[in-house]
Parts: structure tokens; C-alpha cells; sequence
């Protein structure tokens, strides 16, 4: 015999409303705890509750909710990333008068841990005129991240989770390749260029998740003459010449309110330059962590270590050591200042196969850094909500 909860679950496909909502209600707080519920029949429940998206706003709310707790199982996963659901998402999500495009974008983020969902870096749909001018899947949702910030588009969204979407997809080598290369469909706008400006940002979802795809990035190592070149155009880089400037949105979250004598600051960065006394800095010490690795990474070859002495990286992450009471912090500063520091045999090092960790580094050693495809960073977590 079906137990009361099993027999509660069927209601989700239910052809009355109010059966379907009080439904969703109630069950809404077992999927933080009974997955196999959800799993039953073949995963009817989860085929149900993607069917539930497209329903009333309160019905759809609960049914994204529950398929974000729930997408941590591979299985369930699995059955999301289907077209057919992907296009129901992204139509929803581009709506500028989506009530759930908060929860979509948590879903999304969830869905992105799956490697089928790189085919959204290539995937063409319909133009939400009200959004974009492109017609490509991806640039519509950055759209949705640079113009929906703080309500921005949508009053019910903010799309900060998206942050958290696009650090997976550049974990994989397509994903860092379209964030760093030119489109020429888009104006020969580099991608990053829109995510890099949210270092700063008062969100601290949107830090984390920039933060990591920005580090992710900086493993693709032919972009990184395009990441730190400040110049536009740069006859130095290939056509069309475009320059990213990446620097002064990693080194300025690293950087307070200290004065820097005027030998320091000659190079530096001019966006780095005169801070105002109450700068602050990053407070959140992973996402610190993170952009002294994205600097580890970027000094990877000669020509990085060059820009980043001639930019005067050494004494802003030399006072981030002093300032910062943090072991992990301090460590991460060590081994980019050593980088920095160290006399030059003429020979490029190359990322090791697998990629770089700080974990268990001895102070002042140089480590490799693990690649984040095969680390959960703390964006990388699964979203789960109530």
C-alpha cells in the first residue's frame, strides 16, 4: 500500500488547481530530506514537477524550489537537462515579468553542474526584444545578470545566482573559451568584460560567483595576454585587438585604505591609484583566496609575470599580507609574491595537467592549484533553499 506522502505526491499532476498548490505545499518540505520520494515510478514526481513550472506563479514558485533541493542526485539531474525544459526555463527567465526568475536562475546554476548544459553556449532562440539584440542563449543571460541587478529589468529578480551559473560553465574548456574570446556578433565585446566589473558589487552572491569564473578563466592560458593587456586596441594581441584590463577588478577587492609610497605607485594600475580612505576590503576571505589565485594563474608565463611586476602587483598583495590575519590568505599571498619576486631562467612553467590546490600548501611554497572542474568551491555548492 502507498504510504500518505507517496499518495500526496501523485496530486502534483492533478487536473484540479488547488489540489496541484496544496499539494506542492506540503511536500515542498520533504525535499530537503526524502529524495527517494521524489525518485519514485522513474522519476514521475520530478517529470511532474517540471510540467508544475509552467503553472500558476505560487504552484510554480514550489515546484522550482523543490527541483532545486532535489538536483543535487545525478539521476534527477540528468532528467532536467532536457530541451525541451532548458527552452521553458530561458523563456521564463528573459520574461521581464517572471515572479520566479530568482528561483529559475538557482536552477539553473544546479542544471550547469552537468556537462550537457554546455550546448547552451552555442544554442540560438527567440529574441526577448524587451532584454537583447542577440539572438544567442547565452548573451541574453548575461543580459539578464548586467541590466536585472537589483531589479533592474525584472522587480521580482535581482539574477544574482546567474553569477554562480556562468563560474560552472567556465569550468569547462568552451565555457572559458567564449568568455574570453571577442564576439563578433556582439560588437567584439569580450564577455568577461561584463561579469569583471562586479568584483565590487554589494552582492556577495554575485562577488563569489564572479570571482571564480574570473579564476577559472585565468586557466585558459593563450587568453591571458588579452587578460591583462589594459590597452584598446592593442596591436600587440590578435584582431580585433581587444584588451580585457581583468587586473584592476581582481588586485582592487585585495586592496583597503593604505598609502603607498611613491616608488609603489609608480605603474600601478591608474584605477588603483588614489583610493578613497574609507576603501574597503573584501571581507569575504574565500573570495580574497580567489582572486590571489586567479594571480597565481596569471603568472603562469614570463610575459604575466612581466605585466604584473611593471604593474606593481607586489606591493598591494605584500599589504593585503600585513592587513589580512588569515593563515590561508597570507599563504595564497606568499606563493603569488614569490612568483612575482624570483629571478626568471627564460622558460615558460606550463599549468599542470589537472590543474592547481592551495590545499595542505606550506607557507611561501609553490603549489599547484586544483582545477575547478575537479574542486567544489563554495559557489560551487548545490543551491538548496526552503
Amino acid at each position: 500500500m502507498p504510504t500518505e506522502l507517496e499518495e500526496l505526491v501523485e496530486f502534483l499532476h492533478h487536473g484540479n488547481t488547488q489540489i496541484r498548490q496544496v499539494a506542492a505545499e506540503n511536500l515542498l518540505g520533504y525535499s530537503q530530506a526524502d529524495l527517494p520520494l521524489f525518485k519514485r515510478n522513474q522519476l514521475e514526481p520530478v517529470k511532474d514537477l517540471k510540467l508544475l513550472v509552467k503553472d500558476y506563479a505560487p504552484i510554480a514558485k514550489n515546484a522550482l524550489t523543490m527541483l532545486i533541493n532535489i538536483s543535487h542526485d545525478g539521476e534527477v539531474l540528468r532528467a532536467l537537462n532536457d530541451d525541451t525544459f532548458l527552452e521553458a526555463l530561458l523563456s521564463r527567465i528573459t520574461n521581464k515579468k517572471e515572479p520566479n526568475a530568482n528561483e529559475i536562475a538557482m536552477l539553473l546554476a544546479n542544471m550547469a553542474k552537468d556537462d550537457s548544459l554546455q550546448r547552451v553556449l552555442k544554442l540560438k532562440r527567440a529574441v526577448p526584444k524587451e532584454l537583447s539584440t542577440s539572438e544567442w542563449a547565452m548573451d541574453q543571460l548575461m543580459d539578464c545578470f548586467v541590466k536585472g541587478g537589483e531589479g533592474g529589468y525584472n522587480k521580482d529578480a535581482d539574477y544574482d545566482y546567474l553569477a554562480y551559473f556562468f563560474a560552472d560553465l567556465s569550468k569547462f574548456p568552451e565555457g572559458r573559451e567564449y568568455m574570453t574570446t571577442p564576439q563578433a556578433h556582439d560588437s567584439d565585446i569580450v564577455p568577461l568584460t561584463k561579469l569583471q566589473v562586479f568584483t565590487s558589487h554589494n552582492s556577495h552572491i554575485r562577488r563569489l560567483g564572479v570571482a571564480s569564473t574570473l579564476k577559472n578563466c585565468a586557466f585558459h592560458v593563450p587568453a591571458h595576454p588579452t587578460l591583462v593587456s589594459n590597452l584598446n586596441p592593442d596591436p600587440a594581441l590578435p584582431p580585433p585587438h581587444i584588451g580585457v584590463n581583468l587586473l584592476p577588478y581582481v588586485l582592487l577587492p585585495l586592496m583597503g585604505p593604505e598609502e603607498y609610497s611613491d616608488e609603489d605607485t609608480e605603474g600601478m594600475l591608474e584605477e588603483l591609484q588614489l583610493l578613497e580612505p574609507d576603501k574597503e576590503r573584501e571581507k569575504d576571505l574565500e573570495i580574497m583566496k580567489t582572486h590571489l589565485e586567479t594571480l597565481l594563474l596569471l603568472c603562469t608565463t614570463v610575459d604575466g609575470r612581466k605585466v604584473m611586476r611593471e604593474v606593481k602587483v607586489y606591493p598591494i598583495v605584500r599589504e593585503c599580507h600585513l592587513q589580512v590575519e588569515d593563515d590561508g590568505v597570507r599563504e595564497a599571498c606568499d606563493r603569488v609574491v614569490q612568483i612575482i619576486m624570483r629571478n626568471e631562467e627564460g622558460e615558460e612553467e606550463e599549468i599542470p595537467q589537472g590543474a592547481m590546490s592551495a590545499a595542505g600548501a606550506g607557507g611561501g611554497k609553490m603549489v599547484a592549484l586544483k582545477n575547478e572542474a575537479e574542486e567544489e568551491d563554495e559557489d560551487d555548492q548545490i543551491v538548496e533553499i526552503c
